[in-house]
């Protein structure tokens, strides 16, 4: 069987699971009293709320990006107010479902693949971003030694970039991916498979196709 490497900061039974990232916490001071709901598009997001006082941000419910950041609201004790498509863009379409005059706090990592919040702005939404985290590229990505024959798949655009650091990818390996934006990081010569929807299970699903 051909070895199947996993970058991601999740892991998988059937695969060589490589943290792809390393994440820094910042704590920023937050006035979460001013805000009417929260913004979530990744599971860090939530573990940096860890860093707060629950009572502070507890009672604001939570646009998440995906079913996956929901799960980590809602068992952080949160209310999610609505899910995305796991995708960035895709959020436009349920801000604007709301007044203008509602106030967002969005927690968000330093570098952010999306532009979404910048077109709800324009569109006269009302969405304050904090840099609650920041990540790196992990030494175990750097480092890891995979084969020609490889199947690799990519959960974000951060791991492709950090892989591409060290490694080169090879139209023999089998390249699958968590979504579109994910697959936009690759070199555009190679092909890839992207999963039906942004979890890893779709990830996986597709291998069976």
């Amino acid at each position: 069987m051909r070895p199947i490497y996993l970058f991601s900061i999740s892991s998988h039974p059937d695969a060589i699971s490589i943290n792809s990232l390393d994440i820094t916490f910042l704590q920023p001071e937050i006035d979460f009293s001013s805000y009417d709901y929260l913004i979530i598009t990744s599971k860090q997001s939530v573990k940096a709320l860890e860093y707060y006082p629950k009572e502070a941000y507890i009672h604001l419910p939570a646009l998440c990006i995906s079913q996956q950041s929901a799960k980590s609201f809602e068992a952080l004790g949160g209310r999610v107010l609505s899910v995305g498509k796991g995708y960035g863009d895709t959020l436009v379409d349920s801000i604007k479902h709301y007044e203008k005059e509602v106030k967002w706090l969005y927690l968000r990592a330093k570098i952010v693949a999306s532009d979404f919040v910048e077109v709800c702005q324009q569109d006269g939404h009302k969405i304050d971003e904090v840099i609650v985290y920041k990540s790196q590229c992990s030494q175990a990505i750097q480092e890891v030694q995979v084969s020609k024959d490889a199947i690799l798949i990519f959960t974000s655009p951060s791991s492709v970039e950090c892989f591409l650091k060290t490694h080169t990818l090879y139209a023999s390996q089998k390249i699958v991916v968590i979504g579109k934006t994910t697959a936009k990081a690759l070199p555009n010569h190679l092909t890839c498979t992207v999963a039906q929807t942004p979890t890893i299970l779709s990830c996986f699903e597709v291998l069976q196709l």
